[in-house]
């Protein structure tokens, strides 16, 4: 049984021990009726148990994005898997600087035999990845340390969709951390990165206010079969 307890943009949901919480917001609140205008949309997922011990391991976080809004990566940079392979967080912002549409961070919660439980942190970065049948794509990138150097590197692919308020869908399938020992516990990300073109300012993420809100529907599945299903809303509202 889940329980939840929500606000505009917040939530929490619990299965037995283990609790997830979940927001989204998406800046600025100020938005056009009609057309678009860029916008930053922030997402931060955390996972703990109320018991202290270690949480079971996400697999997937699978998200329906709100129609009123669009993906638009005419004329961004591209970076690829092969780009970031092998590379650290500040190589990889160096090496696909142009590309860069979002930053983040992670954190996850390492078991492993004959040693006390820590946790182990890293910046997230996300690129602007080469279209996949036509649909736009992104590039995580994160890095682990133990039990050796590593870049994590997670494909995601922005799907259209037609399912009611929704109009984008994209599933995050979470790399194996620590050599499997690691459990994350927190994902965060905002992604708006701007450009100029034909003399306007694009964003990567653009939207319009409609029903006085923007909505994100997220799924967060674990390996051990649990999954938590969230609905969010951000407030938006007309220029006056």
């Amino acid at each position: 049984m889940v329980s939840v307890a929500a606000t505009a943009y917040a939530i929490t949901a619990e299965v037995g021990e283990t609790w997830v919480s979940a927001t989204v917001t998406m800046q600025p609140r100020e938005l056009p009726k009609n057309g678009n205008a860029p916008i930053t949309l922030t997402s931060v997922t955390r996972v703990g148990t109320r018991d202290g011990s270690t949480p079971p391991t996400l697999k997937t976080l699978i998200f329906l994005l709100d129609k009123h809004g669009t993906v638009d990566a005419k004329g961004l940079p591209v970076c690829t898997m092969a780009k970031l392979e092998g590379t650290t967080p500040s190589q990889a912002r160096k090496r696909c600087a142009g590309a860069l549409v979002g930053t983040g961070q992670g954190t996850a919660e390492v078991t492993m035999p004959g040693k006390a439980p820590f946790t182990i942190k890293s910046p997230l970065s996300i690129f602007n990845g080469p279209p996949s049948g036509g649909s736009p794509t992104l590039i995580a990138h994160g890095y682990e340390t133990v039990p050796a150097p590593k870049a994590l590197l997670v494909p995601i692919e922005i799907e259209k969709v037609s399912a009611g308020r929704y109009g984008f869908r994209a599933q995050v399938d979470m790399p194996e951390v620590a050599g499997g020992f690691g459990a994350p516990t927190l994902a965060e990300a905002a992604i708006g990165a701007t450009r100029k073109r034909g003399g306007k300012t694009v964003g990567f993420v653009n939207a319009h206010c409609s029903g006085g809100r923007l909505q994100v529907h997220g799924t967060a599945r674990f390996t051990n079969g649990d999954f938590f299903p969230v609905t969010l809303t951000s407030p938006c509202h007309f220029p006056k």
